[in-house]
């Protein structure tokens, strides 16, 4: 009797197994945690959810226009401008690179098979590097948004911070052509490919009335849905933490870690940027709270610009495409740019 139940069961667990790998799991925390924290805390839930709420509709019109933004630039190509970037003399290549990387609406799953066929292109590695350090720390929609949680002048500060960056990783591979370590950077096997590597090798015109062709206006609309669900779900995670952190964390803690402006506190942030950071837009409201609490400009800046790099999308792209050297060197630049970043707008501030 029992074997012959032991199929249908086992198919019954790998169907259900099946369904839950289908769930995305920052919707599966969002709908777990506050049952969970309501048996744990029941006062404590009230106020998140309450924190959560509020924190939200207060960045919502910030929200709708980075949603606009991005399907605006799936729907009319102007996406496939990046491509021009990466001709030229090199010092203009890099200059141009680093802008357009910090300007640039493309997510890290994007840029993977763009920079891909760039490389595999022949592209020189300098743009390329240039272009990769500053597309994670800045864009136009998270401009937006870091307006709406840290201001103004903190935003047009990261995005100096992420054309720097760029810079400074664009000139070093440059400084280091010709070396081993510079030659032939891509992994076994890695070769072009992909909607971006179409973009990179044939780059399409603009259309700017994306609305009068069909196929583009229901473009447009797939890409408002999905940017929308995926920046929601992060940003809500990051007021849930949030409102955690205001609530367990003594804010004396904070200050006395992160606080104080000294030189130690922007490199120390800077280091806890990489195991700390969970999304460049749920980043942001966390450093908000953060920096209420006490954490000095520059480490804020500092934990921003390095965690952006070193994050897991960001960081994965570079790892399944360049072989370790240049990965090295990746994460060598955005270190450097971060601790500078940090100090120029402790200074600053």
């Amino acid at each position: 009797m029992s074997i012959q139940a032991d199929p249908p069961r086992r198919a019954g667990l790998s169907s259900a197994a099946a369904r839950l790998s289908r769930i995305d799991r920052v919707w599966g925390i969002l709908a777990l945690a506050p049952p969970a924290l309501l048996l744990l805390d029941g006062e404590q839930a009230v106020e998140s959810a309450a924190f959560m709420a509020e924190a939200f509709f207060s960045l919502l019109p910030f929200l709708l226009f980075s949603v606009c933004f991005a399907a605006w630039a799936a729907a009319t190509g102007a996406d496939n401008l990046i491509a021009k970037a990466f001709s030229g003399a090199p010092a203009l290549t890099i200059f141009t690179a680093a802008l357009a990387g910090a300007l640039s609406p493309l997510c890290s799953c994007g840029v993977i098979p763009l920079i891909a066929a760039l490389l595999s292109m022949g592209t020189p590695l300098a743009p390329v590097m240039a272009f990769w350090l500053a597309s994670p720390v800045m864009d136009p929609s998270m401009f937006a948004l870091t307006a709406g949680t840290l201001g103004f002048d903190f935003a047009v500060a990261k995005t100096l911070a992420a054309v720097g960056l760029g810079l400074l990783g664009g000139f070093g591979v440059l400084a280091l052509a010709g070396t081993a370590a510079l030659a032939d950077p891509l992994r076994a096997g890695v070769g072009n490919g992909g909607c971006g590597g179409a973009k990179a090798r044939a780059p399409q015109p603009v259309v700017w009335r994306f609305w009068a062709e069909a196929p583009r206006a229901a473009k447009f609309g797939a890409e408002a849905r999905k940017s929308f669900l995926f920046l929601a779900k992060w940003l809500l995670l990051a007021f849930l933490l949030e409102s955690l952190m205001l609530a367990w964390i003594p804010a004396e803690t904070i200050a006395a870690t992160l606080g104080g402006g000294g030189a130690w506190t922007t490199v120390l942030a800077a280091v806890l940027g990489v195991p700390a950071y969970l999304n460049g837009y749920a980043a942001l409201p966390l450093v908000s709270g953060l920096t209420a609490q006490g954490m000095a400009p520059g480490a804020a800046m500092a934990f921003l610009v390095a965690g952006g790099v070193s994050s897991i999308p960001a960081a994965m792209a570079v790892w399944a495409l360049a072989k370790p050297k240049v990965f090295a060197l990746y994460l060598g630049f955005a270190f450097i740019g971060a601790l500078t970043a940090g100090f120029a707008w402790q200074i600053a501030s």
